[in-house]
């Protein structure tokens, strides 16, 4: 059974920062391309960044870029997103995604809560 697991989600104040986990077991993980996505309440699903399998090509939203960096652990199986600099508009789910090179086969988590308040 597949599982994506997400952490680190919270409150924290403008201008800081948090690390969010996507603990993946289930599939290999090392053949996954992985991403995290956002929503926002009243909004609609948002790309936020993504990784390729093997950790070669990385892609931001123009929203995040320069302020959250992706990464990924392919032995211990972890997706990673180190947000910096958050803003209100960073207030939102966000969940990890996963999915193979032929696109037959994705997964979601469940998603963790990041607010930003002051």
């Amino acid at each position: 059974q597949v599982q994506l697991l997400e952490s680190g989600g919270g409150l924290v104040q403008p201008g800081g920062s948090l690390r969010l986990s996507c603990a993946a077991s289930g599939l290999t993980f090392s053949v996954y391309r992985m991403s995290w996505f956002r929503q926002a309440p009243g909004k609609e699903r948002e790309f936020v960044a993504r990784i390729e399998a093997d950790g070669g090509r990385i892609l931001y939203a123009d929203s995040v870029k320069g302020r959250f960096i992706i990464s990924r652990d392919n032995v211990r199986d972890i997706l990673y997103l180190q947000m910096h600099d958050l803003t209100p508009q960073d207030t939102a789910v966000y969940r990890c995604h996963a999915v193979d090179h032929s696109f037959q086969n994705q997964y979601w988590g469940q998603g963790t809560r990041v607010t930003v308040s002051s």
